[in-house]
């Protein structure tokens, strides 16, 4: 009596493993790019934050004392955002016979020193929010 010997070989083919480094790979390329994207968005969003704060400290501290803080520590503001991508910068000036205030998130570290698109967060005494890169409008960098 001949018996049969059972192959019960566990384990996957050369060509099961290749598809499945092939889909990884293309998940990966989807993946990566929209995380690097929503990392720079998140870091934005705490410069944005900071600025809109600074700028309404400043509001108020002229309407206390009829003129604009020359310095961030007057109104009680970091000079750096809570996660320490961006330093904080105010410039206080005179134009066409009015005085003026521009408050910058300038990055330093992390995420935002690659980001191209919006290199420079700035608001002024008006609350107009501009940048400076290569976007190609301020609501891009401002999530207008």
């Amino acid at each position: 009596m001949k018996t049969k010997k059972k192959n019960n070989q566990l384990g996957f083919t050369l060509i099961e493993l290749l598809i499945a480094v092939a889909i990884m790979g293309i998940l990966a390329s989807i993946a990566v790019p929209s995380y690097f994207e929503y990392v720079k968005r998140t870091a934005r969003t705490g410069a944005i934050t900071a600025l809109i704060d600074a700028a309404n400290k400043q509001e108020q501290y002229f309407v206390d004392n009829r003129q604009y803080a020359t310095s961030l520590d007057v109104l009680g503001v970091a000079s750096q955002t809570e996660n320490g991508y961006y330093r904080l910068k105010l410039d206080v000036r005179n134009e066409v016979g009015r005085t003026v205030f521009y408050v910058s998130a300038i990055p330093i570290a992390g995420p935002p020193l690659k980001d191209t698109e919006c290199t420079t967060l700035i608001i002024d005494d008006r609350g107009i929010q501009r940048h400076k890169g290569t976007a190609t409008s301020s609501a891009v960098c401002w999530g207008r």
